[in-house]
C-alpha cells in the first residue's frame, strides 16, 4: 500500500539561507540599477578621448597623403605637358625630313640616307658612320635631334608614368586613412550620444572653453599680442609675426574642427596654424610633425611667447598657439570649436619660435 506522508517542512535554518541570498540578489540588481554615473561618464569620456586621440593621428596622416598628391598631381601634369610638347618637336623634325627627301624625290635624287632614315631607327642609322658623309650638314644635326629628343621622351614618359603608379597608391592611402577617420568620429559620437548635453559639454570640454578664454584674456591685457593683420596684404615684419597670427587665429574662435580642414571657416589644428600664419606673411607646412621644425624649439614652457607654435603628444600630432599664461589657442578636436585651453590638459612636448 502507498505511503501518504506529509511532505517534510523545511528547517528555519534553511529558510533563513534563502531569505538572505534573495534579499542579496535584490541588493545587489539594485546596486546594477542604480550605477555610479560618474564612473560611467568617466568610462565614456576615456573612451571617446581615446578615439579622438587616434582619430586626430590619422587626420595628421591623412593631410601628409593629401600633400603628397597634391604635389604629385602637379609633377604628372608637368610631365603630361613636357611629353606632349617634346612629341610635337619631334613630329616637327620628321616632318622637316620628310620634306626634304619629297623635294629630292621630285627631281630624281633621292638621299640613300634619308630613304634609310624614313625607315629605319635614327640612333641605328647614326651609328652607321660611314653613311654620314651621304647627308648634308643639315640632314645631320637635325638627325641628332630627333636621336636626341627621342632618348629623353623615353625618359619623360617613364618618370610619368612612374608618377602616375606614385599617385594612385597614394590615393588608395587617402581613401583608406579617410575611411579610418570616419570610423572613429562615428564610434565617438555613438558614445556620445549615450550622454546628456550637459555630460556631452564636459566630456569634449566645451564647458571650460569660456574659463580658458577669460585667462587668455587676462595675458592679453598683461602683455600679450592681440595683432591682428587684417588681411591688408602687406609684409609683417618679423617681429611682430607671432602677434599677428596668433590675432589672425583669435578671430576664429568658434570655429568648427573639421578633420583635413585649413581654414577660413573651418580647421583641423595644423589648418589653424598654417592658416593664423599664412595672414601674417609666413607659409608653414601643412603637418604638425613638420611644424615642429619651422624654427627654433622651446623646452622651457616659462620662455614661450604669444603666438609660438605649442606641439603636443610624443608623436607630435597635436599644434597649437600659444596665447599667454599657461593657455593654448587651438582646433581641439572634433566636436569642439576653436577655443582657448590650459595646456596643462595635454602632454606638452616643446614649443616652435618660427623664425
Amino acid at each position: 500500500m502507498a505511503s501518504h506522508r506529509r511532505p517534510k517542512q523545511p528547517g528555519r535554518a534553511r529558510v533563513t539561507v534563502l531569505t538572505a541570498t534573495a534579499a542579496a540578489a535584490v541588493a545587489l540588481s539594485a546596486q546594477g540599477a542604480h550605477a555610479d554615473p560618474q564612473a560611467s561618464k568617466q568610462d565614456v569620456k576615456s573612451k571617446v578621448d581615446k578615439l579622438y586621440e587616434e582619430a586626430e593621428q590619422a587626420t595628421e596622416k591623412y593631410n601628409g597623403a593629401k600633400e603628397k598628391q597634391d604635389k604629385l598631381d602637379k609633377q604628372v601634369s608637368d610631365l603630361q605637358d613636357k611629353v606632349a610638347r617634346g612629341q610635337e618637336e619631334l613630329n616637327k623634325l620628321r616632318n622637316s625630313l620628310g620634306s626634304m627627301a619629297t623635294a629630292q624625290y621630285r627631281t630624281g635624287s633621292i638621299d640613300p640616307a634619308l630613304q634609310l632614315l624614313l625607315s629605319s631607327d635614327p640612333d641605328s642609322y647614326l651609328e652607321r658612320a660611314s653613311t654620314l658623309d651621304q647627308l648634308t650638314t643639315k640632314q645631320a644635326e637635325t638627325l641628332r635631334q630627333i636621336a636626341g629628343k627621342q632618348r629623353t621622351l623615353k625618359q619623360e614618359r617613364q618618370e610619368a608614368a612612374d608618377k602616375l603608379a606614385d599617385l594612385d597608391s597614394t590615393r588608395k592611402a587617402l581613401g583608406d586613412k579617410k575611411r579610418e577617420i570616419q570610423g572613429k568620429l562615428s564610434d565617438a559620437q555613438e558614445l556620445l550620444n549615450t550622454l546628456s548635453a550637459k555630460e556631452k559639454a564636459e566630456v569634449t570640454g566645451e564647458d571650460k572653453a569660456q574659463e580658458g578664454k577669460d585667462a587668455a584674456d587676462r595675458a592679453s591685457r598683461s602683455g600679450g599680442s592681440r595683432t591682428d593683420p587684417g588681411g591688408s596684404g602687406k609684409p609683417v615684419p618679423e617681429s611682430q609675426r607671432a602677434g599677428g597670427a596668433l590675432g589672425a587665429a583669435q578671430g576664429k574662435i568658434g570655429s568648427p574642427y573639421v578633420w583635413g580642414a585649413t581654414g577660413p571657416n573651418s580647421f583641423d589644428c595644423s589648418g589653424l596654424t598654417s592658416w593664423a600664419y599664412s595672414q601674417a606673411g609666413v607659409t608653414l607646412p601643412r603637418m604638425s610633425q613638420d611644424q615642429a621644425n619651422a624654427g627654433t624649439r622651446i623646452y622651457d614652457q616659462g620662455s614661450l611667447k604669444p603666438g609660438d607654435l605649442v606641439i603636443f603628444y610624443g608623436d607630435l600630432h597635436h599644434v597649437g598657439l600659444y596665447a599667454g599664461n599657461g593657455q593654448v589657442l587651438h582646433a581641439p578636436k572634433p566636436g569642439a570649436n576653436v577655443r582657448y585651453e590650459a595646456m596643462g590638459n595635454m602632454p606638452f612636448q616643446f614649443g616652435v619660435r618660427v623664425g
